[in-house]
């Protein structure tokens, strides 16, 4: 997400887990193009005609037989001034808009869309006091009709499914998108290059974040490979904890789980376990957020069982020691909190010592007979 900021506000940011592939109603290939289009930008632009000026008077009239309303809208630049007749749909607008005289609107002629931009600097001293809401503008120069232009910044998936469903852009929200055809995605890429060519549109790369990438398989990776090959390709970034393990769907043993052909195409970055600071940093952020006290003998000894165990495991201690505090009626988590919910509550290190110890209480052990077919092979 980060990264994606990083690289301008419009940036698209996909994020998707290994396991997820397999749990959607669509074939794995399909889940990951969506996955690539949809961090995919396309930055389009248009121009729009707009009536821009200031309220100078709003008249509206409302027929006493049919009651269908009527109205004209005078509007003025510093250099001319214009009066336009209203319809009803216009008129509301205008209503739930709250416009008044004074006020700086634009209007979108294609659309009919009314914007009210602020105040205008003339009529600031109506009113004794106004709201910190209230925004004053300068009355704008020239001509009420202009050219502006708009840019619209959306992603291939959303124009893939506008352009493949009978509701148009309603599909985006009723989340019934399905498989997408092919021919589809090629007349709208076809149509995204003639925009391209014509200076309408480019195309903005964004960050496509795959988490658990070891649990795709190796389908998933000889698509990612191909995909990875396209101009259009967005930064993928993988993120996995796996050692020395399996291809998913093979028997071939690889680094991270990844074929090689894929890694030499990644660059790896290593990640250091934090030192005893940052996860004294990273608890006391996490106690302000729980909004919990701590004294800083609780807080030293809180770092030292984090640094010995785990970060995870020192942090759920945080909520458990506060209400062991709360119960004696104390303002702040102390070292006899830590170390009650310490011994309530064991670490991974301990409950596996403590199924060693008594692994004959347990009805299943298989840890021994591991132990064996290890040392055989």
């Amino acid at each position: 997400m980060g990264m994606a900021k990083a690289l301008g506000e419009e940036t698209p940011f996909t994020m998707l887990a290994g396991s997820e592939i397999f749990s959607l109603e669509m074939s794995k290939t399909e889940a990951l193009t969506q996955a690539f289009r949809k961090s995919i930008g396309v930055r389009i632009r248009e121009e729009a005609e707009i009536i821009e000026g200031e309220v100078v008077e709003i008249e509206i009239d409302k027929s006493v037989s049919s009651g269908s309303k009527t109205g004209k809208i005078t509007l003025k630049t510093t250099e001319m001034e214009t009066v336009y007749d209203l319809g009803q749909k216009m008129i509301e607008a205008i209503q739930k808009e709250k416009i008044v005289a004074g006020d700086i609107i634009t209007i979108d002629k294609a659309s009919g869309k009314i914007s009210k931009l602020g105040r205008s600097f003339a009529r600031s001293s109506d009113y004794d006091n106004v709201g910190p809401q209230t925004r004053f503008v300068q009355c704008p120069e020239g001509e009420l009709q202009k050219r502006k232009e708009v840019v619209h910044t959306v992603t291939l998936h959303e124009i893939d499914v506008i352009n493949s469903r009978t509701q148009g852009f309603l599909a985006l929200f009723a989340g019934d998108i399905g498989e997408i055809k092919p021919e589809v995605r090629e007349q709208i890429d076809q149509k995204v290059a003639e925009w391209r060519e014509e200076g309408r549109a480019e195309i903005v790369p964004g960050v496509l974040f795959i988490d658990e990438v070891h649990m795709l398989d190796i389908e998933c990776f000889s698509f990612l490979n191909r995909a990875l090959e396209s101009d259009q390709a967005p930064i993928v970034i993988m993120a996995t904890n796996r050692g020395i393990t399996k291809i998913r769907g093979t028997n071939y043993l690889s680094p991270h789980g990844l074929p090689l052909d894929l890694l030499d195409r990644a660059l790896i970055i290593t990640t250091d376990p934090y030192n005893e600071r940052e996860i004294q940093q990273i608890l006391d952020i996490r106690c302000q957020e729980e909004d919990v006290e701590m004294t800083e003998d609780a807080m030293k000894l809180l770092t030292k069982i984090g640094k010995e165990s785990s970060l995870r495991y020192s942090i759920h201690l945080i909520t458990t020691a506060n209400l062991v505090s709360q119960k004696r009626k104390s303002a702040e988590v102390d070292v006899q909190d830590i170390r009650k919910v310490y011994s309530l509550f064991v670490d991974i290190k301990r409950s596996v010592q403590f199924l060693k110890d008594f692994e004959k209480e347990f009805m299943f052990h298989e840890v021994a007979e591991a132990d064996e077919k290890m040392d055989t092979n």
